[in-house]
């Protein structure tokens, strides 16, 4: 039976950062994984540049059952401590200029650039984290000294640890080996799960819906979206299955089934009185062309058949303009559904904040378990939020475990 000192069961963000701290205070470290690769989800994010941190991530872009929770962890391991370790291993990285969401931070080459890093690190430390390693039976025991600590198996071996991390993440993107490993093994110790659900994901709709928007489909623009108490301005695209872009994605984990988006698509136009000026000013002029000036054609068109209207702008009444004014600056959707796990980004929900230590990470009623990253019930917003999520709650956990 080999005896460790921590045993970490997750080689991603969250996993790598622990392991990294828990050796540089000198102890014995197992990082495991059973995947085949290591860091896909950092390898995939960002388009393949990866969104490692935003300048912004303080608590409030963060969603939990106990929104103060994250608070301890990134004020203690702060996004310029990230920031300063890629700089030290000499990663170009930009800022992402956009008009609606700025302080997001990108690797000018390449993912595979913090994948690296993180790994150049812990070979200094002569932490080798083993890859394909399913872990089963975990336990708790005793060891020769009355000690207490875990047990677990490892294939056919036992492993014996002190201190148990679990950093194995959420459910979303199976296709890279993401299960609900992490909520099993805190069910097992009497931890609470709030109920996980997919976030940052794309938004579907009913077949008749779905028809309805095929002729839009690969348009996007920007729009305001709105959803109980909470909105966003950014971009929106419609798709094949409904509709997706930042601002989808960013309402997603405010949404909930049966809930209704509000989405203005012209949130920095009056377009009431655009139309009633373009009346006055081009009265021959067909509103599907005048509307064209604002939308783009195909989204145009759909909302002229929509409203009703054709015609010359003269003869079109102030009530009819309003209406497809209010339609379009207030378009009232109900989604049916997401693309659940397989796309989304992350998982919201999780092992309950109130089940840990803010300091720790530990469970306060099983001395030495640790559950670490996007397993704990704390769910960034779209932009690099979650990584830092990653590097904090990892750091943290590292000085104690």
């Amino acid at each position: 039976m080999k005896q460790i000192d921590v045993a970490i069961i997750g080689a991603g963000a969250a996993g790598m950062m622990c392991a990294l701290e828990a050796r540089k205070r000198g102890r014995s470290v197992i990082l495991l994984d059973h995947a085949a690769k290591i860091g896909e989800k950092i390898r995939i994010s960002g388009g393949g540049r990866c969104n490692f941190t935003n300048i912004d991530a303080g608590a409030q872009r963060y969603l939990s059952q106990n929104p103060h929770f994250c608070k301890s962890a990134l004020k203690r391991y702060t996004q310029h401590d990230f920031i300063h370790m890629v700089e030290r291993h000499k990663i170009d990285w930009f800022e992402k200029a956009d008009k609606h969401a700025s302080g997001a931070l990108f690797c000018e080459k390449s993912a595979t650039q913090i994948i690296d890093m993180l790994l150049s690190e812990l070979f200094d430390l002569d932490v080798h984290p083993q890859l394909e390693s399913t872990v089963s039976d975990i336990r708790q025991s005793q060891d020769k000294e009355g000690d207490e600590g875990f047990i677990f198996k490892v294939g056919s071996d036992h492993i014996q640890c002190t201190s148990l991390v679990i950093a194995t993440g959420g459910k979303s993107i199976p296709k890279i080996g993401a299960t609900g490993f992490g909520f099993k093994v805190a069910e097992q110790f009497g931890l609470n799960i709030i109920e996980p659900r997919p976030a940052l994901v794309p938004l579907t709709f009913d077949e008749t819906f779905r028809a309805e928007l095929k002729p839009m489909s690969g348009t996007s623009l920007d729009i305001t979206v709105s959803c109980n108490g909470q909105s966003f301005k950014d971009a929106m695209l419609f798709t094949h299955r409904g509709l997706s872009g930042p601002a989808i994605l960013q309402i997603s984990s405010f949404w909930r089934e049966g809930d209704v988006l509000a989405i203005n698509m012209l949130p920095d136009t009056d377009l009431f009185e655009a139309l009633r000026n373009a009346r006055q000013n081009s009265p021959k002029a067909a509103i599907h062309n005048v509307l064209s000036g604002h939308l783009q054609k195909k989204i145009a068109a759909h909302f002229c058949a929509k409203a009703g209207l054709e015609g010359n702008m003269a003869d079109l009444s102030d009530k009819r303009l309003r209406a497809l004014a209010d339609l379009i600056t207030n378009w009232q959707i109900k989604p049916t559904g997401s693309e659940g796990y397989r796309t989304a980004e992350v998982t919201l929900g999780g092992v309950d904040t109130n089940a840990l230590s803010s300091k720790t990470m530990q469970a306060n009623k099983v001395k030495g378990l640790y559950f670490i990253g996007e397993v704990v019930d704390v769910t960034g917003w779209l932009g690099g939020y979650n990584f830092q999520w990653a590097w904090s709650s990892g750091w943290c956990a590292g000085q104690f475990v």
